[in-house]
């Protein structure tokens, strides 16, 4: 057989294969191997150049590199288009009815969805919603709400310190300072936020929680209404059954002062949940307010306490571990 015969063999033999050609990994191997092998039919016909006369091997050879980078693309674009079809079949085959997969979704930490219900309860009695700084200066965080320096009250709150004169907020209630600061009276104001305390970690106390301060300035304020609106909340978070108590107690920036337990039937003991008062003149004065004309009420919520009562949980700590099996339950 001639060689230029040889040569129309090799080319009609591969687009018979590439017709029937299967996209197949295997067969894909096959064929790859069978032309363009180093003992492929493409590279037996360059073997065999040694044995044409001298001055026709730069045709023949001219010819032989066009076939063999032809028929290359052409088998790279018959394995590409084979590949894209069977994909696309593949998805035409899908079935759209099938229900789809089930993503976890996660949910709203039991602490916010208690934060969200204490702030639509006071936002429905006409409190604002208002932020502060969780590092502050000790005038905000101390001084101002009258803890002068070297004050013993300070020991009742073991502080995390930046340095000497700044500090992690150890009670929201450095916000009612800055609200006082820029805001004229009167104000109506509720703050949510974390609070840090350098205290020993247990099943009901912890380093970090939140709390909720609640600060209302006016004119003819009463310790009446601080407790009607306490109560009023205690209701609407607990139930009209609720069970609570105020009992006298001593916070510098306020005077009179109160905590706030409530009854704790799985427990069969009070639990304090709300420390709270009338607002201390002497933090009128700090912030530049007559305490003889406006007069006012503070209250700070423990929030983590509220949430541990309302969903019966009996340590603070599974609130912070991120355990989400704990977590799945709200």
């Amino acid at each position: 057989m001639s060689f230029d015969k040889q040569i129309e063999a090799v080319r009609n033999s591969f687009r018979a294969d590439l017709d029937s050609f299967s996209n197949e990994e295997k067969i894909i191997n096959e064929l790859q191997v069978k032309y363009f092998g180093r003992k492929g039919l493409i590279a037996g016909l360059f073997q065999q150049l040694k044995d044409i006369p001298a001055n026709q091997k730069p045709c023949y050879g001219k010819l032989l590199n066009e076939l063999r980078g032809k028929l290359s693309k052409e088998f790279e674009a018959k394995v590409k288009s084979t590949t894209e079809d069977s994909s696309t079949n593949k998805k035409e085959f899908i079935d759209y009815t099938l229900p789809g997969y089930r993503f976890p979704v996660g949910s709203t930490h039991p602490i916010q969805q208690t934060l969200d219900q204490m702030k639509e309860i006071f936002k429905a009695i006409g409190f604002n919603v208002g932020y502060g700084p969780e590092i502050d200066d000790d005038w905000h965080n101390f001084e101002a709400l009258n803890f002068p320096p070297h004050h013993p009250a300070r020991d009742m709150q073991d502080t995390f310190f930046v340095d000497q004169s700044t500090v992690l907020r150890t009670h929201t209630s450095n916000v009612q300072i800055h609200l006082m600061e820029n805001k004229p009276p009167p104000l109506r104001y509720l703050v949510p936020g974390k609070v840090y305390r350098n205290e020993a970690i247990s099943f009901k106390h912890y380093c970090l929680f939140h709390q909720v301060e609640g600060l209302y300035v006016d004119k003819n304020v009463s310790f009446a209404d601080l407790k009607g609106t306490v109560d009023y909340f205690l209701r609407k978070m607990f139930g009209e059954s609720v069970k609570s108590r105020f009992r006298p107690s001593y916070f510098p920036f306020t005077e009179p002062s109160a905590e706030v337990d409530i009854w704790n039937e799985r427990r069969q003991q009070w639990m304090e949940i709300v420390g709270c008062g009338m607002v201390d003149p002497n933090v009128f004065k700090s912030v530049g307010y007559d305490p003889e004309i406006w007069h006012g009420f503070a209250f700070g919520f423990g929030v983590d306490r509220i949430a541990m009562l309302k969903y019966k949980i009996d340590d603070i700590r599974l609130f912070y571990q991120g355990d989400v099996r704990f977590l799945e339950q709200f």
